[in-house]
């Protein structure tokens, strides 16, 4: 595992490196071993745009344990039968299954936030009932005549 130097600073609390599925650590051997890959492949497959790795300043594809686990997911897929375009697809159906889910929690718990709201303001906005006994009158029956 390689680390930019800005990254082997990031220690979590008792001197560990922190895990964090983001930070771009795998230089392309490594990254391509763990996946059990070959290098060429990564770059194919980030030349058709399946893969994003970081780049450091020199230029270097530095990969993270999300890339990881995306290239599991594409190389899943193509067992399965799936071209590289095809691949390509499923991933960006995915992508945007998981944007709509997003934004369909946020809008229910907008909705759910708003008639909490509606709900406290019709509380404060009650008129108590005067519970005073209300006389009872019964009415005579209309007679009618014949």
């Amino acid at each position: 595992m390689v680390m930019d130097s800005a990254e082997a600073g990031d220690q979590g609390p008792g001197g560990g490196a922190r895990a964090d599925a983001s930070r771009a650590v795998y230089v392309i051997s490594v990254a391509a071993e763990l996946a059990g890959v070959h290098p060429q492949t990564l770059r194919i497959y980030e030349r058709k745009g399946l893969l994003d790795p970081r780049r450091t300043s020199g230029g270097s594809r530095r990969f993270s344990e999300r890339d990881l686990a995306r290239l599991r997911r594409i190389q899943k897929l193509t067992t399965e039968g799936l071209n590289l375009e095809g691949v390509r697809r499923v991933l960006e159906l995915e992508a945007e299954v998981t944007r709509l889910r997003g934004e369909l929690d946020r809008a229910r718990a907008e909705a759910r936030d708003q008639v909490e709201s509606t709900h406290r303001h019709y509380r404060r906005e009650l008129v108590p009932l005067s519970q005073s006994p209300v006389p009872y009158r019964t009415l005579r029956p209309v007679r009618r005549e014949r």
